[in-house]
């Protein structure tokens, strides 16, 4: 990416029109892509109506604005929406509104069909000999998860999940149980012995970074340029939520929008991502050695200082989060939170599909790029890579390199 970002700075105003058809067909063969990721993705991470929900809110939402901030604001909304239906936080507010509104029409139940109720279920109790004492209750798992009845605990049982112990099999012949109860085993040469504490002390270092360096972005006067460079990936890496799909858009808002790369040029260096391997965020290598080559520094700086400042937050808190991670990937709460985190961050993928759409075809009137259904041939350019991928299992390679070619077979057609 730093070499396609030296080459594409040396580029003139104008194109010949077939490599607009070609960069035109990888966009639309991207989309395709993109577009079957977020299906696959969402098929994973709806586990219930109410993900389900916000998979949509989420994609609405991400349509209808786009900023900095705002992305994050619709994951921490969603993680706060699971948590007030999974513990039922509502619960009791809703029934006593409900209640209200009963007295309110003079509406009550006959006594009758308020006793038989009682009386059925104590005559059971009496028949069955239970006990009339109060029953342990135990709290419903979350959505996806297997309902389990609580049992006890063998002597001999080893322990996981912060050294509770594991109950065993009600039947060993049940491989399936078996496995679930399986703990997963990891390698002792790839075990990262972090101590909950210092995992804690990294994330805290690593916000207080994110802090002073936020603070230092916005605070005149204006700082150089790669310093902005290097903020606004850093900004970029913390708060992508979601896969490589998610960070296009943002990076688009992050770079086109502040004028240090062409509309033009991010498009063709998006179009080139995608045809190469490696993850979606190396499009910040090309974008920092541009971003650098524009403003009149080495672009050798703009490419590395983009690639920390995307890949620095994430690294950081994976190895942070290892610490404190055994202690806390039991919660309810935890789960709770990230169950609806996820769905929302699906939700996103679905307005990174959007945006690339509407700037997808690029030629020598229109280099900033405008939507493909404009052209009925992107359109089909798209349905091919994703009915390749969903389809027929061709890997996201080859179905952008078929974009590219019915790109060109466009251009030779018209051009005739």
């Amino acid at each position: 990416m730093y070499g396609l970002s030296l080459g594409v700075a040396q580029i003139g105003e104008t194109l010949p029109h077939a490599v607009f058809a070609l960069l035109s067909g990888l966009n639309a063969a991207v989309v395709g892509v993109i577009a079957l990721a977020a299906v696959q993705l969402a098929e994973k991470a709806i586990t219930d109506p109410l993900t389900r929900l916000l998979v949509f809110l989420a994609a609405a939402a991400g349509l209808l604005y786009n900023a900095l901030w705002y992305f994050p604001l619709l994951l921490v909304i969603a993680a706060a929406v699971t948590l007030v239906h999974d513990f039922r936080w509502l619960h009791r507010p809703v029934k006593a509104v409900g209640q209200a509104g009963q007295v309110l029409l003079f509406w009550k139940r006959p006594k009758a069909r308020e006793s038989e109720p009682e009386e059925a279920t104590a005559g059971v109790e009496l028949r069955e000999g239970t006990s009339t004492e109060k029953r342990k209750t135990f709290p419903a798992p979350l959505p996806g998860e297997e309902a389990q009845s609580p049992r006890p605990a063998s002597p001999n049982s080893t322990a996981r999940d912060g050294g509770l112990p594991m109950a065993e099999s009600d039947n060993m012949g049940d491989t399936s149980s078996a496995n679930r109860d399986e703990p997963r085993v990891v390698p002792p040469e790839r075990q990262l012995d972090f101590s909950w504490k210092l995992g804690v002390g990294i994330i805290c270092a690593f916000l207080a970074s994110f802090v002073a360096i936020m603070v230092l972005r916005g605070t005149p006067p204006e700082k150089p340029l790669l310093y902005r460079l290097f903020a606004n990936m850093y900004l970029a890496g913390t708060i992508i939520f979601g896969g490589g799909p998610v960070v296009i858009p943002l990076l688009r808002e992050y770079v086109v929008a502040e004028g240090w790369v062409s509309p033009r040029d991010f498009l063709i260096g998006l179009a080139l991502i995608q045809a190469f391997p490696g993850p979606n965020f190396n499009f910040a290598v090309y974008l920092g050695g541009l971003t650098a080559a524009g403003g009149g520094y080495n672009p050798a700086a703009g490419a590395i200082l983009g690639y920390l400042g995307i890949f620095a937050p994430g690294v950081v808190m994976v190895h942070g989060t290892v610490g404190i991670w055994g202690a806390i990937r039991g919660l309810r709460s935890v789960k709770s939170a990230l169950r609806g985190m996820n769905a929302a961050a699906v939700g996103l993928i679905y307005t990174a599909v959007y945006r690339i759409w509407q700037i997808g075809w690029i030629d020598e009137g229109f280099v900033q790029g405008i939507s493909l259904a404009n052209d009925p041939w992107w359109v089909v350019v798209t349905a091919t890579s994703y009915v390749g991928g969903r389809w027929f299992h061709m890997s996201p390679p080859v179905v952008i390199l078929l974009g590219a070619a019915m790109g060109l077979i466009r251009h030779g057609v018209v051009t005739k």
